[in-house]
């Protein structure tokens, strides 16, 4: 059987190693090995860069947004000290803060912008939140209580034309009854900070307020509208929201980012699953082709077979010899693309800003994209996935070839010999 088995693998190398009368034979081998390379180097840098930009994004929102956020029903808290200790008892959540949330009307001069206001603690929201690592100018600690400062994002800031030091007028939309009729609620704010965490759904829509100055606004009185959570592992959100629920007092909820942006993460997911059955078809095309080189092959070599099957070769030797010749022209050509693909996507960040400064071009302008470097993370299992993949796809294009040579008759082979 060892000597079967090592025949059928020194004669299918020393076919793929020899050199062919046939050169056109050579030239399909090597671009079937090229365009098994490519796709396969192909599939793992893209993938790679679709995985930094989910990991990007999720970084960027769950910088602003809270990993679990605690809230009642009606969309209120009252006892929100009480309840976040409750939650900070869980040994994998690592910090709590109270919130206010509230929608607003900010105005200066003559622009005015809508935006969602937060009233927070800025002692407890660096606990749950990186927006004070994203400050253009400013700092949260200039939130005072009773001084009605407020915290801008950079595309209200640039919408309103205000800076530093300006004074908006924040109209709230519960009104409070006049003589006159029923007025809506203004209170003037001094800005005392802007941020920019690359997101234009916060950028563009959320300010900042001390919890009291938003308690006293719009009328909360001791009340919160929930807490926010944040946890040592983000992936842990929708267990340790179930744990917490069970522990909870009745009507009070805990819900975690993945429902709060579910589609969201849910349409890359679906993209990079596309993507990659869109890029495995430049790698199926490339096995396929190994189908005509070896159709050649075989017609190439009817004589050599016929020899073979005279000394006593069986017809599964005859189909494992084109199967390992197959093989290896797949597995050759994997292993360059593996090999490329790795390289590239780990140093992404030094080939695209080189190939711009060739062709004098920006690919991710940072005028239009708040994301203008390509983000790469390689995960190792996309890259095991993508090389199983790729040999299945080859020894599956060898098998009909395989047995084809493998019914040759030895007499009609040799008849015009």
């Amino acid at each position: 059987m060892k000597l079967h088995q090592s025949f059928e693998l020194f004669v299918g190398l020393r076919y793929t190693r020899a050199k062919r009368r046939n050169h056109f034979i050579s030239f399909i081998s090597l671009i079937s090995m090229l365009g098994i390379s490519l796709g396969v180097a192909a599939l793992i840098v893209v993938l790679s860069v679709m995985n930094g930009f989910q990991t990007e994004l999720r970084t960027r929102i769950l910088g602003v947004a809270a990993h679990i956020e605690i809230s009642g029903e009606g969309g209120t808290l009252l006892g929100w000290q009480q309840i976040a200790e409750l939650a900070k008892q869980h040994k994998e959540v690592r910090g709590a803060a109270p919130y206010i949330m509230a929608q607003g009307l900010l105005s200066f001069d003559q622009a005015v912008h809508g935006a969602m206001m937060r009233g927070i603690l800025p002692e407890q929201e660096n606990q749950v939140a990186d927006i004070g690592e994203h400050m253009k100018m400013g700092s949260l600690d200039n939130l005072k209580p009773g001084e009605f400062g407020i915290v801008l994002g950079s595309e209200i800031a640039r919408d309103l034309r205000v800076s530093q030091g300006d004074k908006v007028v924040l109209i709230a939309p519960q009104g409070q009854v006049t003589p006159a009729g029923v007025m809506p609620r203004m209170k003037q704010f001094t800005v005392v900070g802007i941020f920019e965490v690359g997101m234009f759904e916060y950028d563009n829509g959320l300010a900042l307020m001390h919890l009291s100055d938003a308690a006293t606004l719009y009328r909360m009185g001791k009340k919160v509208t929930g807490v926010r959570l944040k946890l040592d592992e983000l992936f842990a959100a929708p267990r340790v929201a179930r744990e917490l629920n069970a522990t909870l007092p009745p009507g009070i909820y805990a819900g975690d980012w993945t429902r709060a942006h579910a589609n969201f993460f849910r349409a890359i997911q679906i993209e990079k699953n596309v993507m990659f059955i869109i890029l495995l078809l430049i790698v199926a095309v490339a096995a396929f082709n190994i189908v005509s080189t070896l159709v050649m092959a075989v017609t190439d070599k009817q004589a050599d077979i016929a020899i073979l099957r005279t000394l006593g070769a069986s017809p599964s030797s005859i189909m494992k010899i084109f199967i390992v010749q197959g093989a290896l022209i797949g597995v050759i050509g994997t292993f360059i693309g593996v090999a490329g693909g790795v390289a590239l996507a780990l140093n992404i960040d030094v080939v695209v800003p080189a190939i711009e400064h060739v062709l004098g071009i920006q690919f991710l302008a940072k005028d239009v994209y708040y994301i203008s470097e390509l983000p790469s993370e390689l995960e190792w299992r996309d890259v095991g996935a993508i090389a199983a993949v790729s040999f299945v796809l080859t020894l599956l294009a060898t098998l009909y070839p395989s047995w084809r040579a493998s019914r040759t008759n030895p007499a009609e082979a040799l008849r015009y010999e």
